[in-house]
């Protein structure tokens, strides 16, 4: 029996993983945290009959309190709560699936405690690549990519020699807006955005999928987890979402995962690798798809991806500030706040505004997205 915790259970993530569990009875889930949905963590708590259970809230972990009185469930919560779901004892495996830097601390917890991580959160190695992978390696912990592309290139690195490589391949769908113009994106609006033609995922996630953010994080992401220079890493434009990912290597043979766009596929294989085992769904037939395209990434009309390789080349504490002040941007565009057009502008502000820090600790970066939200409210009054 395989015991995990999972951080952000009732997200996108989480309940995909929670669906794993319903298909694997060797499976058990320990612990989970939230963020404030007491309504789906009690019924999460009712089938899964987790150990203990954060929310971030005292206040939602007062009411969850109250409503599981009958279980045997323990409730905590903040950060705190976070950091004891992390480093549970029994715990073998923890789904870091939480969205944000607030999945730093609990992650760096998990590695002290000898934890493998199935990352999910690309914030965690986004900002602060520098200090996970040096502890992983120390304490000797496999982080293991959850991201459909970061498995992908997971998979097709399996039994290579990595010192080979030459490139790596990273595919992006293109979202709902590829082949708009500047002009037509200027009408586009927060329903338009979240109409993703290929992945069902949550909502910060498909806007950064729409402005080419996302992708641009998992450039950041793919240089920490694979140790590869930011040069070596090409974005690919694949509408179909069919080939995840793809690695060359120095003879120019590309091996590359391909497979149905369904996240439950990277989160099975990183709960259970190196074993693969059956999963009901669609499978790929190639007759059905007859052709797969690529395109170059816009990177005029989508500046977004333009912006994280300038961040990742100036590193130090400018990754941080690009995801704080997308984080920031997004989360106004979803209140109907701001455009479309106006995430990528307040992103490169703020990047023009902040002083690099080299080599920053947890609480350095922790300040500066605090400085960039910061910098973004007194910009936007």
């Amino acid at each position: 029996m395989k015991k995990i915790a999972i951080l952000g259970s009732t997200g996108s993530i989480g309940t995909q993983t929670l669906e794993i569990v319903r298909n694997n009875t060797d499976l058990e889930v320990v612990g989970m945290a939230v963020g404030s949905n007491v309504k789906l963590m009690e019924k999460q708590i009712r089938e899964f009959h987790p150990k203990k259970v954060a929310m971030w809230s005292e206040e939602a972990a007062s009411d969850l309190s109250v409503r599981i009185a009958d279980t045997n469930t323990q409730v905590v919560s903040g950060m705190e709560g976070l950091l004891e779901i992390s480093t549970m004892d029994e715990m073998e495996v923890l789904v870091t699936a939480i969205v944000g830097m607030i999945g730093i601390r609990p992650t760096i917890a998990a590695i002290e405690h000898g934890k493998t991580i199935a990352l999910a959160n690309k914030e965690t190695l986004v900002t602060a690549g520098h200090i996970i992978m040096p502890l992983a390696a120390k304490h000797g912990v496999s982080i293991l990519p959850v991201d459909s592309e970061h498995s992908a290139i997971f998979q097709s690195m399996n039994g290579e020699n990595r010192e080979r490589i030459s490139k790596i391949i990273l595919t992006a769908s293109g979202g709902p807006f590829r082949g708009k113009t500047k002009d037509e994106l200027k009408d586009m609006t927060m329903e338009d955005a979240l109409k993703h033609p290929n992945w069902s995922m949550g909502k910060k996630v498909t806007i950064d999928s729409a402005s080419l953010v996302n992708k641009g994080l998992e450039v950041m992401e793919a240089c920490w987890l694979f140790d590869v220079p930011l040069e070596q890493i090409q974005v690919v434009v694949h509408p179909q979402s069919i080939i995840h990912s793809a690695v060359e290597y120095v003879d120019g043979g590309i091996m590359a995962q391909l497979g149905m766009p369904d996240m439950k596929l990277p989160i099975q294989y990183a709960l259970f690798y190196p074993d693969r085992r059956p999963m009901s769904g669609k499978k790929l037939d190639f007759f059905d798809i007859a052709q797969l395209t690529f395109e170059k990434p816009d990177t005029e009309t989508f500046p977004g991806l333009k912006l994280a390789y300038e961040a990742a080349r100036r590193g130090g504490s400018m990754p941080t500030v690009f995801n704080a002040a997308n984080e920031m941007a997004v989360a106004a565009f979803l209140q109907k706040k701001i455009g479309f057009l106006q995430i990528p502008e307040i992103i490169g502000e703020s990047m023009e505004h902040h002083k690099v820090i080299e080599n920053p600790s947890v609480e350095e970066i922790l300040q500066a997205e605090a400085e960039t939200y910061e910098y973004i409210k007194q910009v936007m009054k």
